[in-house]
């Protein structure tokens, strides 16, 4: 699911793709919300957020607001620029690159959390989360040719509600029956899309109560498995046997 890209990906394989990695998104949100008390990925909340900060000159709390929603652009356009090279180079499993370079940032971080006193935990976990989310988002959106967006629920929820329109005119005979399928396997995927994040951010709380801060930790070696075995898995045939 990390790999196969372009007329080579199938629905199955955006499915895997999107429930994995949105589980993913949503125990790291949920999380960052039950210790700081809002979210790190959530970029309309957070401009909204920003407005309200600038119009009460509140400069401080704005300035702070601010740098998530750079950050997050920042993670997306380092993933980019990131895959852009690797796609130039003709290297497949580039995005699975992305994927482990966020694995080890989780671990990392969840050191520092775990094991050093820092002045100001939870803004430097904010701070790294929308880093870390915007390279996630970048590699789904690409890689899915922006069929996926696993931290993005209002576009998800959004998707949602035009498939149901459409399956609904097909109902009326306003649109083509020939197409249902394809909305019906669309409908799905973003439906399960929000179902996984929802049960990541549920798994995330069980996870912080029980591990702290380790539990990104946890969460990082996951994804490294996940990253690892499709670069290995990828791996050209002559090296399978140095």
């Amino acid at each position: 699911m990390l790999i196969r890209t372009d007329e080579a990906r199938t629905i199955n394989t955006d499915s895997r793709l999107a429930c994995t990695l949105a589980a993913v998104a949503g125990a790291l949100n949920t999380a960052a919300f039950e210790i700081v008390g809002f979210f790190s990925a959530n970029m309309t909340g957070n401009v909204s957020s920003l407005s309200d900060h600038l119009a009460k000159a509140n400069l401080q709390a704005g300035v702070f607001f601010l740098a998530v929603v750079c950050l997050f652009i920042s993670g997306a356009t380092c993933s980019t620029i990131i895959i852009n090279a690797g796609r130039r180079r003709g290297i497949r499993s580039i995005y699975a690159f992305n994927i482990l370079i966020e694995g080890i940032a989780l671990i990392i971080l969840g050191a520092l959390e775990s094991w050093l006193t820092l002045s100001s935990p939870g803004v430097v976990l904010i701070l790294s989360l929308s880093f870390l989310m915007g390279i996630q988002n970048a590699v789904v959106t690409r890689i899915s040719n922006a069929r996926v967006r696993t931290t993005h629920v209002s576009g998800t929820a959004t998707d949602i509600g035009i498939e149901l329109a459409m399956l609904f005119d097909v109902l009326r005979r306003k649109e083509s029956p020939k197409d249902a399928p394809l909305y019906l396997e669309r409908l799905g995927l973003h439906f399960f899309t929000i179902i996984a994040f929802l049960a990541g951010g549920i798994a995330g709380i069980w996870l912080f109560h029980l591990l702290s801060y380790k539990f990104l930790i946890l969460v990082g070696l996951g994804l490294i498995y996940l990253a690892a075995a499709a670069i290995l898995k990828n791996k050209p045939a002559h090296l399978h046997h140095l």
